[in-house]
């Protein structure tokens, strides 16, 4: 799991530049290795449109090795068999989306501790920690949390594999890849550039240093 966090897309219709079939197959030559359909927000797709655009972008990412998630829609990613359901605090409770999606990956969204530990002991396969940094990308998106709470959920014990999200961009991947995410969550820095390929290969090189990095530094110095 924790490989195909390094460079998670969170993509829907209305929050892209141009088509978001163009954009995501552009993104996964450029190194996303897990694509998260969220189609929210006015103007988004519904019905037969988004069952339809979600089938391409699954199709597209299983072409490609990566998975398939889709954001608070059962039904949803059991019609297009995605790999996946993510969901957050206020949708509906982790423990119930595990029961209706069976052995497909679940993740939920945390802040705190305390929804970390609930969230892996209802059976989340990993977590979605921020906003890391300010982002206009939701507008729900809860207090900024700074790469710090990384660390913390790290030193209290929270092992289940990580991944940061909030107005990260290429420039602060690192960062929030060292503070203990196994990879970075992006929507704008992908879906708004002028070349969605070039945007992904440019955050999936730093958040690949940054791992080497980590390792390296955790196995200590040779003697």
């Amino acid at each position: 799991m924790r490989e195909y966090l390094q460079l998670y897309l969170v993509v829907g219709s209305v929050n892209c530049k141009e088509d978001p079939v163009k954009v995501v197959r552009e993104a996964l030559e450029g190194g996303v290795t897990l694509v998260q359909f969220r189609e929210k927000g006015p103007g988004s797709l519904t019905g037969a449109a988004k069952l339809e655009l979600a089938e391409r972008l699954r199709a597209l990412c299983h072409s490609a090795g990566a998975l398939f998630i889709v954001n608070d829609d059962v039904e949803l990613a059991l019609a297009v068999d995605a790999d996946g359901v993510h969901i957050g605090q206020e949708d509906e409770a982790a423990d119930r989306v595990r029961a209706r999606i069976g052995e497909r990956i679940l993740g939920v969204s945390a802040i705190t501790t305390e929804e970390a530990r609930s969230a892996i002991r209802q059976g989340a396969d990993y977590l979605g920690i921020g906003p890391i940094y300010p982002t206009s990308s939701k507008e729900d998106a809860r207090a900024v949390q700074g790469p710090q709470v990384l660390k913390k959920l790290r030193t209290q014990g929270i092992t289940l594999p990580l991944v940061g999200i909030g107005g990260i961009t290429a420039e602060r991947a690192a960062e929030v890849v060292s503070a203990g995410a196994d990879g970075v969550a992006v929507i704008s820095a992908i879906t708004q550039a002028d070349n969605a390929r070039n945007a992904a290969a440019a955050l999936k090189s730093k958040v690949l240093r940054a791992l080497a990095s980590s390792s390296t530094a955790s196995q200590g110095p040779e003697v």
